[in-house]
């Protein structure tokens, strides 16, 4: 089995994890929020010199590839992508639902539903549904929620909300079918299995031309008090 440094930048968490063999060796967190330009070369750093010290060989870099924080998985996948190419290993890129889908996917019944939701300001979420196999239900989507969202899937299945987005729903989205888990945020450690059985497929992305999945177009905004 490869050893593998996997990043995960895409929400208020910047991680980053070695692993080898389905074990993770070293993890590193920050989960302060809007940390992610001062700790994540630190982490790589640290984890890069614990490589040298134990005399390992790196086989692949994965990263959370969004949606998510245009900003953090901006600083990621840059990370990623310079890993990839100063090391001559592969890149692999997991999507961010994907992840969060994964660390559920054993707490529900079998016959429920799982939509991470992703924050993206206001009553707009970012999400997939996925079954419990993480077979693709509904595909990614920027959604702003109101009391009618994912009614018709809701009529036929449970579903279980959660996610940096899922909190604010929670008083919007009132169907029985309908519950919530609170603080389930993707950190890198959560990747191993899933960036694993990539190595194993060779499911890799191109380094040099691979962009991260923003989902929506970066809209920068004026400061109330500057002057135009």
């Amino acid at each position: 089995m490869p050893t593998i440094i996997h990043i995960e930048t895409a929400t208020e968490i910047c991680s980053c994890a070695l692993s080898r063999d389905g074990k993770v060796l070293l993890n590193k967190e920050n989960r302060q929020g809007q940390s992610h330009a001062t700790s994540l070369g630190v982490f790589v750093e640290e984890i890069m010199q614990f490589v040298r010290d134990n005399d390992m060989k790196i086989d692949a870099v994965s990263v959370s590839s969004g949606p998510g924080s245009y900003t953090g998985l901006r600083i990621g996948v840059s990370e990623a992508k310079g890993l990839s190419y100063g090391l001559e290993i592969p890149l692999i890129a997991i999507p961010t639902h994907h992840i969060m889908a994964w660390m559920m996917k054993d707490n529900v019944e079998s016959d429920s539903l799982l939509c991470p939701m992703i924050d993206a300001r206001r009553m707009e979420v970012y999400t997939t549904i996925f079954d419990t196999n993480l077979n693709v239900i509904r595909a990614t989507s920027a959604d702003i929620v109101d009391e009618n969202s994912y009614s018709d899937l809701l009529e036929k299945h449970h579903i279980i909300f959660f996610g940096n987005g899922a909190e604010k729903c929670k008083e919007i989205i009132t169907h029985s079918n309908a519950s919530f888990v609170s603080d389930v945020k993707p950190p890198a450690s959560a990747m191993v299995a899933l960036a694993e059985n990539a190595f194993s497929i060779g499911d890799f992305v191109d380094s040099a031309y691979f962009e991260p999945f923003y989902l929506k177009e970066f809209v920068a905004t004026v400061p109330k008090n500057k002057v135009i």
